[in-house]
């Protein structure tokens, strides 16, 4: 088998499964773009298998410490133990994300369920070339009445892949009504943003929710308005959802008349709405896409997040509270912290942390791969007097 020798006192030493071209000592057997290798020590020991894309940043993935290829008893033993881990948690499995990436041991494959659909994504090149195995595997485990693939992400540009959503298996399902946390949703799998649902924040609605009795409610990148309908129904005197996307704006007002709920729902971009709005609220939700996706645009991100913050601290009421998310894996929830608590000096408010927020337990986090963990979020009370 091909491979790649490392050089000491690489990332890989230290329990992450990611190789980089500047961590490569030398390569043998002539690896092929998409092939399985083998991964040895400068003393030759062997470190592994991994997959390998000589055009990537991300040189080689490692997806066992031991030797193995990627054929279909692979896939059906990755996946079915995949599935397993998600049964023993306390959450709606027909309504989750089944398979991630690097957590699950399958870089670059996501696997979201909704119902009986199934929704992928394959972000690495190895996973691509491989697209059909793990279909096969799927409709042998779960039987799903459709697979969809939606490979729109900007991620696969990286691996040198070209975008394409389509529907591999059974007919398109959209649009499909489902039920989260008590609230209806209809989505659509094949179009819509992300996969469907914002899942990872399933959990979130609710406990952010459970601060909205009898207040005056912004929800700022509401998306198909989650926080802002978990707030609706757990009585706030007021919603106002406020996302750029007109298809978003829709899907908000039409996921409220599904559940009988009164949200006001504003099409504008939400920094300029955060600017001149001259109402105040009891408690503002702050859900942006992610500001970047390289650390090269980790600064102007992290001005993006100092800006939303100001603004929405200047229109918050005393005893108010502050729900904010951020979803980039390189804003670590120490520098995420610190920015919210550089707004609160510059706004002269007194914050006080309320509760903690991370993504929900179907998308497992590594502590030897940082980049597993992406989704955090803090919710503080203004203070008054202070």
């Amino acid at each position: 088998m091909a491979g790649l020798v490392i050089k000491p006192r690489s990332r890989i030493f230290h329990g992450h499964d990611w190789v980089y071209a500047s961590e490569i000592k030398k390569s043998f057997g002539n690896p092929q773009p998409g092939e399985v290798i083998s991964l040895k020590d400068f003393k030759d020991k062997p470190l592994g298998s991994a997959i390998y894309n000589p055009r990537s940043q991300i040189v080689a993935r490692r997806f066992s410490r031991r030797k193995q290829d990627l054929d279909r008893e692979f896939f059906l033993r990755r996946l079915q133990l995949a599935f397993s881990l998600r049964q023993r948690l306390p959450l709606d499995v027909s309504l989750c994300r089944l398979a991630w990436s690097e957590s699950d041991g399958l870089p670059g494959l996501i696997i979201d369920r909704y119902g009986p659909h199934l929704v992928m994504q394959t972000l690495t090149l190895a996973m691509d070339q491989r697209i059909e195995l793990i279909i096969e595997a799927l409709r042998e485990l779960l039987s799903p009445d459709s697979i969809v693939i939606r490979n729109d992400s900007p991620m696969r540009k990286a691996e040198g892949l070209e975008p394409a959503s389509f529907v591999a298996h059974g007919e398109n399902p959209d649009p499909v009504s489902l039920e989260a946390g008590g609230l209806r949703f209809e989505a659509n799998l094949l179009g819509g943003q992300k996969t469907g649902l914002y899942l990872d924040q399933l959990d979130s609605y609710e406990r952010v929710a459970s601060l909205a009795e009898g207040k005056r409610v912004l929800d700022c990148f509401s998306n198909q308005g989650g926080f802002g309908l978990a707030c609706a129904r757990a009585g706030a005197a007021s919603v106002t959802c406020v996302d750029i996307s007109s298809e978003a704006v829709s899907a908000v007002r039409n996921n409220a008349r599904l559940n009988s709920l009164e949200v006001d729902a504003v099409e504008a971009n939400a920094f300029d709405y955060l600017k001149s709005c001259e109402e105040t609220f009891d408690l503002i939700i702050l859900d942006p896409p992610s500001f970047t996706r390289s650390k090269k645009a980790l600064g102007d991100a992290m001005r993006g997040y100092k800006e939303i913050h100001l603004r929405a601290l200047k229109l918050l009421n005393h005893d108010g509270y502050l729900a904010t998310f951020s979803c980039s894996h390189h804003v670590n929830r120490e520098l995420f912290l610190s920015n919210l608590r550089d707004a609160a000096v510059d706004t002269r408010r007194t914050l006080r942390l309320v509760e903690s927020y991370c993504q929900r337990a179907d998308h497992p986090i590594l502590p030897t791969i940082p980049e597993t963990e992406y989704l955090k979020g803090f919710c503080f009370q203004l203070l008054p007097g202070r």
